[in-house]
């Protein structure tokens, strides 16, 4: 190859070099601008897999919210099948518990009765006391267990407070006598908005701590009108309480002087919590060495006509009319039955006794005489009720005879239910006068 042709070579060489470099640089530069095809496609595939990813994201946390969703509905249908069955075991523990104290009773007062001396009065006096305490605990304890699974719920209406604070004077003179304590209950032409049977509980618990920490003067207790509100005070001449103990004392087993005083600490805890649910306020004031006083404020209601409550019976004052009567006791638990039936012979009654609705059929169809009142336990076997006896022996004599229920259930259904029927209702444990006193009254 010549010089000239390898000069010309170079020549050729270096401009192509300057050619390349000025498209490399052109290339460069469009590849830098946003708007080029390939800027585009770079961006649309970081695009695509940003979308990507975030979509799968989305879908693992939406996944785990119907997880969660899932996990949620399954913990609401437990809470709820758990709440149903703690208002059903609370139902049944209350009948089961209170079933021998029942029978305990009705056997004391059959006690009295067949050995009426001083000394057995002295005894039956003593053994009550303690039954009666026994009672209080038992029904303390199903209250705060019933308030813990939400099975209480209140029942608000219109009360003429008259009916809640009149009771409360005839339940108490005689402890307040025994004591020697002067009881004082204000009479009250007020109308509140409350449910009358957690009111009564309240109050009950309030003036039995009076009393009990008592020792000198006495217990008043009156309502007065606050504004648009009712301020009922239960006040006493007891020890009073320091200020630092004044929130305690509202707490489980709190209790204020010594071992001898008696109580559980659980009745002021009571207090508050059912206030708490019938969202009435509770204040406290107090000075020791003077006494104390407890207010419940409510809200004041227009008066009205107060409707007749269906738990309640006006019950004649004369205890005879039983004498005679052909009773048919519809019982399943032995020793109530067998405790109720020593106690209706020994008040002159004949007395048959069936432990559920078929025995007290089978037991008319073999001769049995027709009674003229029928007390059915409202709990029996193979989940039958006492309503449902009373309907099987109606319908085989072919007649409405007087009948009513005996129960440890104070539930709101168990009322409406006897209340439907026109059943009269007796809670236990059973008090033999009462007892003696409903059964006149339905025989009349």
């Amino acid at each position: 190859m010549s010089e000239d042709e390898l000069t010309r070579l170079r020549a050729e060489n270096a401009k192509l070099k300057k050619i390349n470099a000025a498209l490399m640089s052109r290339v460069e530069r469009q590849m830098d601008q946003p708007n080029t095809a390939f800027a585009l496609f770079e961006v649309a595939i970081t695009l695509d897999k940003t979308v990507r990813r975030r979509t799968a994201e989305v879908q693992a946390a939406l996944r785990s919210v119907e997880g969660a969703n899932e996990a949620l509905l399954k913990a609401k249908h437990a809470a709820e099948r758990a709440n149903a069955f703690k208002s059903t075991f609370l139902a049944f523990v209350s009948h089961d518990l209170l079933q021998p104290l029942n029978a305990a009773r009705l056997n004391l007062s059959t006690l009295e009765e067949a050995a009426p001396s001083q000394e057995v009065r002295r005894f039956t006096r003593q053994i009550d006391l303690a039954l009666t305490s026994l009672e209080d605990l038992i029904r303390t304890l199903l209250d705060m267990s019933k308030l813990d699974a939400g099975a209480m719920r209140p029942d608000v209406a219109v009360v003429e407070l008259e009916s809640v604070l009149s009771p409360l004077r005839d339940d108490f003179a005689p402890l307040a006598a025994a004591r020697g304590l002067k009881l004082t209950v204000r009479p009250s032409r007020a109308f509140v908005r409350t449910d009358p049977l957690l009111l009564r509980r309240i109050l009950q618990n309030l003036v039995n701590n009076a009393l009990r920490y008592t020792r000198r003067g006495g217990v008043l207790l009156g309502a007065r009108v606050r504004g648009d509100e009712i301020r009922i005070e239960v006040s006493d001449t007891g020890p009073g309480i320091a200020s630092e103990r004044r929130e305690a004392i509202f707490e489980e087993f709190q209790r204020e002087g010594g071992p001898g005083d008696g109580g559980f600490g659980l009745g002021l805890s009571i207090v508050r919590r059912l206030a708490q649910a019938l969202d009435h306020r509770i204040d406290l004031a107090s000075r020791v060495g003077f006494g104390s006083t407890f207010a419940l404020s409510l809200p004041a209601a227009a008066a009205q006509a107060p409707a007749p409550a269906a738990a309640t019976v006006a019950l004649p004052p004369p205890l005879g009319g039983v004498h005679g009567a052909e009773i048919l006791i519809i019982e399943n638990e032995p020793s109530v039955a067998t405790a109720m039936r020593a106690l209706l012979e020994r008040w002159g009654c004949r007395v048959n006794v069936a432990g559920s609705p078929a025995e007290a059929r089978e037991a008319l169809r073999s001769g049995g005489a027709s009674p003229d009142l029928v007390i059915a336990d409202y709990h029996l076997d193979d989940g039958l009720h006492g309503i449902d006896a009373i309907d099987v022996v109606q319908k085989e004599i072919e007649a409405a005879i007087p009948a009513c229920i005996v129960t440890a259930d104070h539930s709101e259904a168990v009322t409406a239910a006897a209340a439907a029927r026109g059943l009269e209702i007796l809670r236990k444990p059973v008090k033999p006068a009462e007892l003696r006193s409903l059964m006149a009254y339905l025989l009349a």
